[in-house]
């Protein structure tokens, strides 16, 4: 059975005043046993991994280079990443693909560098509103699912996990009904038990758009819904503890 897991994703947001409030805000407020994770601004990463020393939060990267080192400005590398302590990064989100034009064979280089450098690749994708009313939301999600895996092993579930992302869905409010997001999410199922027969039924696949504690319930009553990629909802410790708890 898949693991479960809530990442919260804070994008270019919070200063290190809001940091500090947040990790001690959520201390003791959410249980235990689970696996909730953090992805700060990269310049931010270092502070987190200290402050969230008394929680069982682990922090990752937002974005991982493709390369290993050399004269690539501004880019950070999967194995400076791990040295810093970082256990993930997100990969293919649709900011990256629309704002940095970042291609599914990128996006492949850079999965197999973080599993190169024993870090969990948290692999993202999801259609436009017009490939969704073009009835092409299988084919999209699937066929950048499958490129971001070519040519990819894996030895356990721990390895990699999909976030089905609906760019339509993301920062907008407007959130895929359980069912709406369970169809997708069960063709990516079949698909990970195509590519990885052995482990594709343990592979966890969040949804990610609009996540928020209102809808957090019915999305992860659904079967092959096994967590949520959360955005403005995990900014504030007290929505992302609600969130971590249900």
């Amino acid at each position: 059975m898949a693991k479960t897991y809530m990442i919260g994703n804070w994008k270019m947001n919070q200063s290190l005043d809001e940091i500090t409030e947040f990790f001690s805000s959520i201390k003791g407020k959410t249980t235990k046993e689970g696996n909730f994770w953090i992805a700060p601004q990269l310049i931010h990463i270092d502070r987190c991994l200290n402050l969230a020393q008394e929680s069982n939060i682990k922090i990752g990267s937002q974005n991982v280079s493709n390369q290993d080192n050399g004269a690539f400005t501004g880019e950070t590398a999967a194995v400076n990443l791990k040295e810093m302590g970082a256990h993930f990064s997100l990969i293919g989100h649709s900011e990256r693909r629309a704002y940095n034009f970042e291609t599914d064979e990128f996006i492949n280089q850079k999965a197999k560098k973080l599993l190169e450098n024993g870090m969990v690749a948290v692999i993202c994708a999801g259609e436009t509103l017009e490939q969704r009313e073009a009835g092409k939301t299988l084919e999209v999600v699937l066929n950048q699912f499958k490129s971001a895996l070519s040519e990819i092993e894996i030895k356990n579930e721990d390895q990699i996990i999909l976030a089905y992302e609906p760019v339509w869905a993301i920062g907008t409010g407007k959130t895929a009904s359980p069912e709406q997001a369970e169809e997708v999410h069960a063709a990516i199922r079949n698909l990970l038990k195509e590519l990885y027969p052995a482990l594709g039924e343990k592979l966890s696949i969040l949804y990610g758009g609009s996540v928020k504690p209102t809808n957090v319930a019915e999305l992860l009553a659904m079967p092959n819904i096994n967590g949520g990629l959360v955005g403005g909802a995990s900014i504030k410790a007290e929505s992302f503890a609600t969130l971590c708890n249900a």
